[in-house]
């Protein structure tokens, strides 16, 4: 009895122990395709484009009396960030507390529906994002405004109201 015993443990015990390293081994095969997947999704560049194609696209529209777009490009220009959440983390900070601080006036003009509170707060906006691309040592990288928007198949003087946008 005390030799079926024994018997019956070690293969309880191999039996444990193989299907902790195949637990193990499933781990790693997922841990190596969450990294797989977030070596996919673009990292700073990629959202930044996206970023100023709408900052450069937000002028026109409040040049234009279109508050609700200029409220949509900011919302989604914040959004556009979103990947560096993961790709990204230890930077994804200076991106926050820039949207939320720095852009914060940019936004309250925006709701105000106020073009010469936008236009200087704006232009400040130019001024901080080239001193932060200089901080991070990307000073090759000067945003100017752009004389017309980056997509020009958008009609950006639709008379609209910075609520506008739904939530």
């Amino acid at each position: 009895m005390a030799k079926k015993s024994r018997i019956i443990c070690v293969i309880t015990g191999l039996l444990v122990l193989g299907f902790s390293a195949m637990a193990h081994a499933e781990s790693e095969d997922l841990q190596k395709q969450i990294d797989a997947v977030k070596a996919a999704i673009p990292k700073f560049a990629v959202p930044m484009r996206e970023v100023g194609d709408r900052f450069q696209n937000m002028y026109f529209a409040a040049k234009g009396g279109n508050w609700g777009l200029a409220a949509y490009m900011s919302k989604y220009m914040n959004a556009a960030m979103n990947p560096a959440k993961l790709t990204k983390p230890a930077e994804y900070p200076d991106w926050v507390n820039f949207y939320s601080k720095t852009f914060d006036p940019v936004n309250k003009a925006i709701m105000a529906q106020d073009f010469k509170a936008f236009d200087k707060e704006y232009k400040a906006v130019v001024k901080e994002c080239n001193a932060c691309h200089e901080g991070m040592g990307y000073g090759f990288i000067k945003v100017v405004p752009l004389k017309s928007p980056t997509d020009p198949g958008i009609n950006y003087k639709v008379k609209s109201k910075a609520t506008d946008v739904p939530k």
